[in-house]
């Protein structure tokens, strides 16, 4: 079981990133709060352009000119809140509190340099002063991951595969010592076979390190075999979450219906697949007033054009939809827990 003791807890509250353009800040991420609970792991999912890879850098203060991160709050236990912090102490807290796996691993690897190179940059510029010690973990790591830890430490980042960088990628969001890691697309351009082998690492990583864990994803059927509780993104808001079963078993919002549904089966006939109709919004695009979804949504209200659904409870999870019904006000993540 994951030793959820050490593991920290992190409280995303009324979080917006905007970016500037031609037409003023635009909302990428608005007004979304999510609570992931010591030792789990959440996913995250939506179609791309919905916000998730801007929510994910977030939680290191770490969004990108011209962009910024105008409103909320990212409480992580141990820490406090990583909005407001800057210089040194933001830099300690990458790497050291907060392992981040980005998308497309060979991109966040220097091509001039080996990966034992840059894992001795990591620990000198986060001061570790037992860098033979620092060797030997990230061996120890990479061996955990079917790897030989030696011949990829000598290794370039061309000289690895897809799979294998990933796993890289992986071994150096860990090996600080970070206890909240957070993963963008973590099997991206991958194989089956070695999606499936990336999957099970971070199953067991994640248990034997005792981790919070957040998977960011497009593929409904990673968070389904990875993630504790399910949160799912459209225009930059969290429409529904909840227990990853209960969401995928019984969806409630109309968007979670039609990426379900919009998923070939192994068997039965190819033409119960429905793709979602229409486009996902872009930063330009997204209804300014009202619900993000309503151009595309089947259960389309009168009320949808003028108000913004909120956050309501329903049962286990939470539904941002005026179709689904009326419920109280989801204050606090632990009531609907």
């Amino acid at each position: 079981m994951t030793n959820a003791s050490t593991a920290p807890g992190v409280r995303i509250g009324d979080l917006t990133v905007v970016y500037k353009t031609q037409a003023g800040e635009l909302p990428a991420v608005s007004g979304v709060s999510l609570e992931l609970a010591p030792g789990s792991i959440t996913g995250v999912v939506g179609e791309s352009g919905s916000g998730k890879s801007t929510l994910a850098l977030s939680l290191l203060n770490a969004v990108q000119s011209p962009g910024r991160i105008s409103g909320g709050s990212v409480e992580i236990d141990g820490l406090g809140d990583v909005v407001g912090l800057r210089g040194e102490s933001l830099r300690k807290a990458r790497g050291r509190h907060i392992g981040y796996v980005f998308q497309a691993a060979q991109n966040s690897l220097n091509p001039l340099k080996t990966v034992g190179k840059q894992l001795l940059d990591l620990g000198r510029s986060h001061g570790v002063d037992d860098l033979r010690g620092l060797v030997r973990e990230a061996k120890e790591l990479l061996g955990r991951m079917g790897l030989d830890g030696a011949r990829v430490l000598d290794s370039h980042q061309h000289e690895l595969s897809g799979g294998m960088r990933q796993r890289v990628g992986i071994m150096l969001a860990l090996v600080l010592n970070a206890h909240l890691v957070v993963l963008d697309e973590p099997t991206t351009a991958l194989d089956m076979i070695t999606q499936a082998t990336i999957l099970r690492i971070i199953r067991e990583v994640h248990e034997e390190r005792g981790l919070t864990t957040l998977v960011i994803t497009h593929d409904i059927g990673v968070v389904a075999e990875v993630a504790d509780r399910l949160a799912v993104m459209y225009g930059g808001r969290i429409v529904e979450q909840g227990p990853t079963g209960a969401v995928l078993g019984a969806p409630s919002h109309p968007y979670t219906k039609g990426l379900i549904k919009a998923i070939p089966r192994l068997v039965g006939s190819l033409d119960e697949a429905r793709a979602l109709p229409g486009r996902p919004p872009t930063l330009a695009t997204v209804p300014t007033t009202g619900c993000v979804f309503r151009e595309r949504c089947a259960e389309r209200m009168d009320v949808c054009d003028s108000d913004d659904p909120p956050a309501l409870a329903h049962g286990d999870r939470i539904v941002a939809c005026h179709a689904v019904g009326t419920s109280e006000p989801a204050q606090l993540q632990e009531e609907v827990a």
